[in-house]
C-alpha cells in the first residue's frame, strides 16, 4: 500500500505543476492512494475554492486537508458541507462547518482515514489540540476502524510537531506537518511504526518567500511600500512524501521523500 501525501499547493503555479505532473507520478510510483494540504491553492495563495478543489479530484488528489486558511475563501464554508473529501482541522472551534476527519474505502477493499488537525501555537485560535487527539486515539483504533490513517497536522512550531508525532506512534500510518512550506530532512519510521515528517514542503515556486513574491515580502519586512502577499509566478516543485505501508498492521514499512521539479534538489 503506498500512499502519497503532498504538501501545501500554493498558488496557480502550485495547482498547475499538480495537473501536469502529478497523474503520471501516480503511475511511475504506483500509488494507491493521494492526500494534498490544499490550504493555499486558491489564485491569491489563501483559501480554496470548489473549482480547484474539483480539478485536483480529477488530477488525481484524493483527500484534501487544510488549515488555518481554510476560510478564507467564503464558499468554501458551505461548500465543505457537501464535499466528504474535503477536510478542515478537527480541532477547530465548534461549530465549524465540515469535518476533519472521514474514513475512505481503497479499491483493494481496506479503508484509510485521514485526520486533519492544527497546532496550538502561534496559529490561529482552536481547541487544545493534545485532548482532541487523545479523544480520537481512544476512539479510533488501527485495524479496527480502518486498516490505515493518515494524519495532517498544519502547526508552526518543528517541537509541537515533533511532539505530535510520538503522541501517535503506533496508532497512524503517517504523521506529516503541513504550514511551513519547506520540506525538512527527518523523514523517519518512529519506533513502534509510524512514518514521521516535520514538514511536507510546498507543491509551489521556491523562487519565493514560501510560495510568495520574494521582492514584496522583502518589502513588508523592510516595512517599504507594498501589497498583500500574492503568489509567486513560475514553475513550481512538487514536495512532499511517498508511505509504503504494511497491509497487515497499517504500519509503515518505509518514507521516501519526494521533490519533483527544478526549484529543489531532487529526491526522484
Amino acid at each position: 500500500m503506498k500512499i502519497l501525501f503532498l504538501g501545501d499547493i500554493v498558488g496557480d503555479s502550485g495547482c498547475e505543476a499538480v495537473k501536469k505532473h502529478l497523474p503520471n507520478k501516480i503511475k511511475e510510483k504506483k500509488i494507491d492512494f493521494v492526500i494534498a494540504n490544499g490550504e493555499n491553492a486558491a489564485k491569491e495563495g489563501v483559501g480554496i475554492t470548489e473549482e480547484i478543489t474539483k480539478n485536483l479530484f480529477k488530477s488525481g488528489v484524493d483527500v484534501i486537508t487544510t488549515g488555518n486558511h481554510v476560510w478564507d475563501q467564503k464558499e468554501t464554508a458551505e461548500y465543505i458541507e457537501k464535499e466528504n473529501r474535503l477536510l478542515r482541522p478537527e480541532n477547530m472551534i465548534s461549530p465549524s462547518p465540515g469535518r476533519g476527519f472521514n474514513i475512505y474505502d481503497l479499491k483493494n477493499g481496506l479503508k484509510i482515514g485521514v485526520l486533519n488537525l492544527m497546532g496550538n501555537v502561534f496559529m490561529k485560535k482552536c481547541e487544545d489540540v493534545f485532548q482532541i487527539a487523545n479523544k480520537f486515539i481512544s476512539k479510533n483504533k488501527l485495524k479496527k476502524n480502518f486498516d490505515f490513517l493518515v494524519v495532517d497536522f498544519h502547526g508552526e512550531i518543528t517541537s509541537e510537531k515533533m511532539a505530535i508525532g510520538h503522541f501517535f506512534d503506533g496508532n497512524a500510518s503517517l504523521v506529516i506537518g503541513t504550514h511551513t512550506h519547506v520540506p525538512t530532512s527527518d523523514a523517519i519510521i518512529l519506533e513502534k511504526g509510524t512514518a514521521y515528517q516535520t514538514d511536507a514542503g510546498m507543491c509551489g515556486v521556491y523562487n519565493s518567500v514560501i510560495g510568495m513574491n520574494k521582492n514584496n515580502s522583502i518589502n513588508r519586512f523592510l516595512k517599504k511600500e507594498s501589497q498583500r502577499h500574492y503568489p509567486a509566478v513560475g514553475e513550481a516543485t512538487l514536495c512532499g512524501s511517498i508511505v509504503e505501508c504494511n497491509v497487515e498492521t497499517g504500519l509503515a514499512n518505509n518514507i521516501n521523500q519526494f521533490i519533483f521539479g527544478n526549484g529543489l534538489k531532487n529526491s526522484d
